[in-house]
């Protein structure tokens, strides 16, 4: 079984600790960095929106450019490892509270 080591990520402000295995790490880095360029890219197009917005839009393209083909990798393989960070950062982010 593979031994995973925590890394800390930085999406949009926020910072995240989340294991992986070693082989990993430098792809997860590269995906966390390409993400938080388009969140940048996205805050200069469409001023007055919340991080929460950012986030969701870049991860929308993302999303979109693996599956128009745009990543010549295992799909399956690379969608299951987007779930899983996308189920870490759920699991890390505070429950928004309805007034």
């Amino acid at each position: 079984m593979d031994t995973l080591i925590p890394v800390n990520i930085l999406i949009g402000d926020r910072n995240y600790r989340i294991k992986v295995s070693p082989e990993d790490e430098e792809h997860v880095r590269k995906t966390v960095k390409t993400i938080n360029e388009k969140i940048i890219e996205f805050k200069t197009n469409f001023a007055g929106k919340d991080m929460q917005d950012y986030i969701a839009m870049a991860l929308i393209w993302y999303a979109t450019q693996i599956t128009a083909g745009a990543a010549q990798k295992d799909d399956t393989d690379l969608l299951k490892a987007l779930q899983k960070l996308d189920e870490q950062v759920t699991e890390l982010l505070p429950q928004e509270k309805e007034e």
